[in-house]
């Protein structure tokens, strides 16, 4: 007798791509809503501002560095502002730097976004029985895209850990290659005296953090979702 109970060939592609695919944002979703966490939760800033003594280093009250650290986040995120730090003094050449950030900023919102609207369209379409998301090993692809993520803050802690300043060194020369106007001037770009190394250490922290918790969300969820399933399948059977 035929089997009518499996999909067709077809169909099980479709299905197939499609789980490969919510794997995918599911991964891309967690990275850049982490990468995310310290840029739009600008008290993570706020805060930092009298343990890391900013207004010492600057010689400017918290008040005008909060002034600043808003301008420059409202420049990188939203569209139609022009570049400024508030009563701080900056060069051309750092302007052009943050121009470049404001790309990346943008790029992260963006991937972060569109990686959260295919996980919503494709799980709508699952639950509406359009298509059907596939398991491997028994578990889905956004339980082994978020156990992918769990690699990122092991490379990210091993990195910070062993030498931060190479690494930030590494990481500028990956996102702004052949350039070195990141290498700021306090002279001539004074707003590099509130925005201090330890300053981005700590929002590597806060990231990898995101990227540990987002994962082990993800990773709960799934097994508690897998484990209703089986306990159903073998009331049935």
């Amino acid at each position: 007798m035929k089997d009518n109970t499996r999909p067709p060939l077809a169909c099980r592609g479709v299905n197939i791509a499609v789980s490969v695919i919510l794997g995918v944002a599911v991964f891309a979703f967690i990275i850049s809503f982490s990468i995310g966490l310290p840029i739009i939760n600008r008290w993570f800033y706020y805060v930092q501002i009298g343990p890391l003594g900013l207004e010492e280093a600057s010689g400017h009250t918290a008040a005008e560095i909060r002034e600043a650290f808003d301008q420059i986040m409202d420049y990188l995120l939203l569209p139609g502002r022009e570049f400024g730090a508030g009563v701080f003094r900056f060069s051309e050449e750092g302007a052009a730097h943050f121009a470049d950030c404001k790309f990346l900023f943008v790029l992260d919102v963006t991937v972060a976004g569109a990686s959260f609207g295919i996980i919503a369209i494709i799980l709508v379409l699952h639950f509406t029985h359009v298509v059907k998301i596939g398991c491997a090993a028994g578990l889905s692809p956004a339980f082994w895209a978020a156990i992918c993520a769990l690699v990122v803050p092991i490379v990210l802690g091993g990195l910070v850990a062993s030498d931060f300043d190479r690494a930030f060194e590494v990481f500028h020369q990956i996102f702004f290659p052949g350039k070195d106007n990141w290498l700021f001037d306090p002279r001539t770009d004074e707003i590099i005296t509130v925005l201090p190394e330890q300053f981005f250490m700590n929002c590597a922290i806060f990231i990898g953090c995101g990227l540990v918790f987002f994962s082990g969300i993800t990773i709960a969820a799934d097994c508690i979702i897998n484990a209703k399933l089986n306990k159903k399948k073998r009331q049935y059977n």
